[in-house]
C-alpha cells in the first residue's frame, strides 16, 4: 500500500565534498544543490559534455560487483551508495547531485563526509507529501546462501536487521546489528561505519587496477589478526556498514518504506533485487509469491513489452526471479494466424515463432535492468537452436528462460521450450540494449 506520511524535504544551500574516488582513483568534487519537490535524486555529470544526468531510480541500476552503479544514456556514475545512504538517512528527498567524475569520493568509506556536508547546508520541508510504500505481506529474493526479506511492520517506521557471517575463520566472524532508522539513529550509529574488505580481497582489487590510491587509512582491511592500519568506531563495525548499505540501496525505490527488512549475508546486488520487487508491488500491482518470484498477467506483460497481437507470444508469467530467471506460458491456439498459411493442412507453430517467444520471455527479464520506456533490447545472435518437437494447437508452450551473462550494454541468455515436460526447442540468444528514439 503507498500513502503518505510526512512532507518531502529538500536541502537549504549548496553544499560540496572532495575526494578521490576508490575505484579509479580520480580526484572528484560532489556538490548538492536544492530541488523541488517530486525532482527526487538526480545525478548530473558536469564533466560530461551536455552535463547528462541519471536519476537516483532503481530502473537505472546496472549490475557491478560489490557497488551501486547509476546508468542512464552517456551519465554513468559508480559507487552512490554512501551518497544515497546520507540522503536518505537524513530524509533528504530532493536533490541535485553534480559530479565531475564517473565515481563518487571514496572519503573514508563511510557517509560521514557526505552528512557532515548535507547537516551544515542545513534541510527545509517542501509543500509536498512524500510517499511511503507500506510492506503489507513477505517479499523475499535468495542468491544461494544470501536471503533479504521485507516483512510488514509493527509500526510506521523502518527497522533493519542485518546478520553478517564471514566464518570463524577470519577476525570478522559473526555480527548482527537491529536498527529502527531514523535521522539521529542514522547519525549516530551507521553514517560514520566504513568499508571494510580482507586483506586478500583488497590484494586482488588493487592487482585489477582498482584502489590505486587507496590505503589502509582509507577505510578497513582484515588481516589475519585484526584490521590493518586502522582502528575499529565500532566493535561491530562491519555490520553497521552493511546496513549503511542498505538504507543506501533502499532509497533507490524513490519513496520512504515502512516495514521491517531482514537480511542475511545480502549485497548490493540483493539489494536491488528487492527494491525491483518493492517497485513491482508499488507500481505494477503483480502478484508477490515467497522466494523472490511473482506472477505476471497479460496487462502486467503488454506493460513491459512493446509487442501486441498477433506478435505477442506470452500470455502470462509463472515464476519471475528477478534478473536470473522467467518462466513464462504461451497458449496455442488453432486461431492463431500463422496456422493459415504454415501447413495448413497440418498446422505446425513455425519454429523461429517458438524462439521469439523465448526471446520476449527473456524480454521481461531484461525489463528487471534496463527502463523499458527509455531502452530497448534488440536480438543480436542466436545460438546452438534445436528443434525437438513439434508444437500443435491445443499445446501450451512452457518458456523458461536463464540469464547466462548481463552487462550494461548486453544481455545473453539461455531459452528452453517445453511441451508436456518435453523439449520443443532451445537456443540462446544475445541481446544488445540501445536507447530509445526520442522525438526531436
Amino acid at each position: 500500500m503507498v500513502t503518505t506520511r510526512r512532507l518531502q524535504r529538500t536541502i537549504a544551500r549548496e553544499a560540496e565534498v572532495r575526494g578521490v574516488g576508490f575505484i579509479q582513483g580520480v580526484d572528484v568534487a560532489v556538490r548538492f544543490r536544492p530541488a523541488e519537490a517530486d525532482q527526487g535524486v538526480v545525478f548530473v555529470r558536469t564533466d560530461l559534455p551536455g552535463r547528462p544526468s541519471v536519476p537516483a531510480h532503481i530502473r537505472h541500476v546496472i549490475p557491478r560487483q560489490r557497488r551501486t552503479t547509476l546508468q542512464q544514456g552517456e551519465a554513468t556514475v559508480e559507487m552512490v551508495e554512501h551518497v544515497m545512504a546520507a540522503l536518505s538517512g537524513l530524509r533528504i528527498d530532493n536533490c541535485v547531485v553534480e559530479i565531475d567524475a564517473p565515481e563518487t569520493p571514496g572519503c573514508d568509506g563511510s557517509s560521514q563526509a557526505f552528512v557532515e556536508a548535507l547537516n551544515g547546508a542545513g534541510i527545509v520541508e517542501l509543500d509536498r507529501e512524500r510517499e511511503t510504500l507500506v510492506i503489507e505481506r513477505p517479499i523475499t529474493v535468495r542468491e544461494g546462501k544470501a536471503i533479504l526479506t521485507a516483512h510488514p511492520g509493527s509500526d510506521d517506521g523502518l527497522v533493519l536487521s542485518y546478520h553478517l557471517d564471514y566464518g570463524r575463520q577470519t577476525p570478522i566472524g559473526s555480527q548482527s546489528l537491529f536498527v529502527d532508522v531514523s535521522p539521529e539513529t542514522f547519525r549516530e550509529e551507521l553514517a560514520p561505519s566504513r568499508t571494510f574488505l580482507l586483506e586478500n580481497e583488497a590484494k586482488a582489487l588493487r592487482a585489477a587496477g582498482i584502489g590505486s590510491r587507496t590505503t589502509e587509512s582509507d577505510l578497513l582491511i582484515f588481516g589475519p589478526d585484526g584490521v590493518i592500519g586502522n582502528q575499529l568506531r565500532y566493535r561491530d563495525e562491519c555490520v553497521r556498514h552493511k546496513i549503511l548499505d542498505m538504507v543506501g540501496d533502499l532509497a533507490l525505490l524513490d519513496k520512504d518504506l515502512s516495514g521491517h527488512v531482514v537480511a542475511h549475508r545480502s549485497g548490493h546486488q540483493l539489494n536491488a533485487a528487492l527494491v525491483r520487487k518493492l517497485w513491482e508491488a508499488a507500481h505494477c500491482k503483480t502478484s508477490l509469491q515467497g522466494g523472490g518470484q511473482g506472477r505476471l498477467e497479460i496487462n502486467d506483460i503488454m506493460r513491459i513489452l512493446p509487442h501486441r497481437y498477433p506478435f505477442l507470444l506470452v500470455d502470462r508469467v509463472l515464476e519471475h526471479d528477478l534478473t536470473r530467471r522467467v518462466v513464462a506460458l504461451k497458449n496455442v491456439s488453432c486461431n492463431e494466424p500463422f496456422f493459415q498459411g504454415h501447413w495448413p493442412g497440418r498446422p505446425i507453430m513455425p519454429g523461429v515463432l517458438i524462439v521469439e517467444a523465448l526471446a520476449q520471455a527473456a524480454g521481461i527479464m531484461i525489463a528487471d535492468w534496463v527502463d523499458p520506456n527509455e531502452q530497448v533490447a534488440l536480438i543480436i545472435s542466436i545460438d546452438k537452436v534445436k528443434f525437438r518437437k513439434a508444437v500443435i494447437p491445443g499445446d501450451q508452450l512452457r518458456l523458461e528462460v536463464t540469464n547466462l551473462r548481463t552487462k550494461s550494454r548486453s544481455a545473453y541468455v539461455q531459452g528452453v521450450a517445453t511441451v508436456d515436460n518435453q523439449i520443443a526447442a532451445e537456443a540462446k540468444i544475445r541481446f544488445v540494449i540501445v536507447d530509445t528514439e526520442r522525438p526531436a
